[in-house]
């Protein structure tokens, strides 16, 4: 039996309250993502998402087995780690008394929690180079959130698309690909204004020049200094 489960969890809502969905992952022994579920809410909120998929994760995990969750909420966190004491406490009433939200999903994950010994773990959403298994679980919930249809490992589905709330690493900007001679470039534009090349030549508006040693002027004059 394994020492301890690592994992993560999201939900997602399109609208918030819109079409939702959510999503768990459990990793393997590198903490790569090797099995995983999603599936369709119909219309909710985020928050709604976010717990289901905790309760999701639970119900899927062995009780029996210490297991680390990675989410990216902090709503769901302290809803069954902070809040919960007083709520119950209250008669599953807030400090201004008014009920619980999503008491339900509370509820039961209260129920799934007891006696099992879980670390939760927040990490930051829509991070580029962020937790790979949050990042995993997001992609999958706004998956079952757009498309309303169920997924998983065992059910043979694709690894999910990119998220698109995640933002896209930068690529590298490519320099002009213009040779180098003597430190000018070998770009040539159109001259703005006549002018005078360094060779005491003169040239005219529109006429095609090149920087050189000397400023701009004629490109064979560059060509010749090389």
């Amino acid at each position: 039996m394994r020492e301890r489960v690592v994992a993560a969890c999201d939900g997602a809502s399109k609208g918030n309250p819109g079409p939702a969905g959510w999503a768990w992952v459990v990793a393997d022994e590198t903490e790569a993502p090797a099995r995983w579920e999603s599936g369709p809410l119909g219309r909710a909120t985020n928050n709604v998402a976010e717990l289901t998929a905790l309760e999701r994760l639970l119900t899927a995990t062995d009780p029996g087995v210490p297991l680390e969750i990675r989410m990216d909420s902090q709503y769901a966190m302290k809803a069954v780690t902070t809040w919960l004491p007083g709520w119950k406490r209250n008669g599953w009433k807030t400090a201004a008394g008014k009920p619980v939200a999503n008491q339900d999903l509370v509820v039961r994950i209260d129920e799934l929690l007891d006696g099992r010994t879980v670390e939760f773990r927040y990490v930051p959403a829509h991070q580029v180079d962020g937790d790979r298994l949050n990042d995993f679980a997001d992609r999958a919930a706004s998956q079952a959130a757009t498309v309303q249809e169920p997924a998983g490992s065992e059910l043979g589905s694709p690894e999910p698309p990119p998220s698109p709330d995640t933002p896209k690493t930068k690529a590298p900007r490519r320099r002009a690909a213009a040779s180098r001679q003597n430190g000018s470039s070998a770009r040539t534009i159109k001259a703005k204004f006549p002018g005078r090349c360094g060779c005491g030549r003169g040239y005219a508006a529109g006429e095609q020049i090149a920087k050189n040693a000397q400023g701009w002027g004629h490109p064979e004059c560059r060509t010749a200094q090389a």
